[in-house]
């Protein structure tokens, strides 16, 4: 089992895209546009793929397709990329085969969502991802997003968390800059925090933390992993000039709920189909323009 001071550890930073799962108009999934994705952002200088998370819509996929995407990601990077995958859930126990598959298939780390629905406790989070890094042997990067799982980590329980042995990092997509700031601060030397606010992103690379996995970078991989590259390099001018180029993109994309804007404007830009899932339903012709626009503005069609 890896610890937080074993060299073997991987080290993850930069701009690692949320990546979206391409389907078909029908909703069936698009694995040739997906194949198509992970080499684009090889060629874009995407830093690490964040495969069936959020933006990938795990809601939606069933166990045989989750556990298929992993695995065609991870074969498909062939170690030009390092890959992470969703693997959280509500479950305890179905988190825990979605990581030995992950796992099995070769990923680098899974990435472990707050339980949602269920609302556990700040034990309960505890005893959760400490169960699950004891089960596997698969470094495991915790993911606080309370804006859609209700239930909120603490700092307390994140830095409890951070001592035990598989766990090396979180994302934190809660947009609190001041309380990231402080999990940057108190944080033991080697755990790796990176921002799942696109918004914020830049001002937490530039307060300590190692990254961004990023919505935005579904469709600006190139501004993105110079933007992160700016970060943490500390060049304080360079950040805020491409923060600037994107911060436009960085709010319309959320205008609607992710991954809606985002898939819609990936086909706008001709990199896949549009296809989603029900609950999911297409975004709402009023936001074209203003989507649109926006990729323009970035420079990005």
């Amino acid at each position: 089992m890896a610890t937080n001071t074993d060299s073997d550890i991987p080290v993850f930073q930069g701009s690692m895209v949320a990546l979206i799962t391409p389907m078909h108009p029908d909703g069936s999934l698009d694995y040739d546009s997906y194949r198509k994705l992970i080499d684009w952002h090889v060629s874009e200088g995407t830093d690490g793929l964040v495969v069936v998370g959020t933006s990938g819509e795990s809601p939606t996929v069933d166990v045989d397709e989750h556990a298929e995407l992993i695995k065609v990601a991870v074969e498909h990077a062939a170690g030009r990329i390092p890959v992470i995958a969703g693997v959280g859930g509500n479950s305890t126990s179905e988190a825990i085969d979605l990581s030995r598959h992950a796992k099995a298939v070769g990923a680098q780390a899974g990435l472990s969502v707050v339980p949602y629905y269920n609302k556990p406790t700040q034990e309960g989070l505890y005893q959760h991802f400490r169960t699950i890094a004891e089960a596997v042997d698969l470094p495991s990067i915790l993911y606080n997003v309370p804006g859609r799982t209700v239930a909120d980590m603490s700092n307390e329980t994140v830095l409890r968390l951070a001592q035990v042995p598989g766990i090396i990092g979180i994302k934190d997509a809660t947009g609190d800059i001041a309380r990231g700031a402080l999990l940057v601060r108190d944080a033991p030397t080697g755990f790796q925090i990176f921002s799942g606010d696109d918004p914020t992103a830049a001002a937490l690379m530039l307060l300590g933390g190692r990254g961004n996995i990023s919505v935005t970078a579904n469709v600006a991989p190139k501004l993105m992993h110079e933007l992160c590259m700016a970060a943490l390099e500390g060049n304080a001018q360079a950040t805020r000039q491409l923060n600037a180029r994107l911060a436009t993109l960085n709010k319309v994309l959320f205008v609607e709920a992710n991954p809606i804007p985002v898939k819609w404007a990936a086909a706008e830009m001709g990199l896949t189909e549009l296809g989603y899932r029900l609950p999911l339903t297409p975004l709402h012709e009023q936001y074209h323009a203003l989507v649109r626009n926006s990729l323009k503005d970035a420079g990005l069609i």
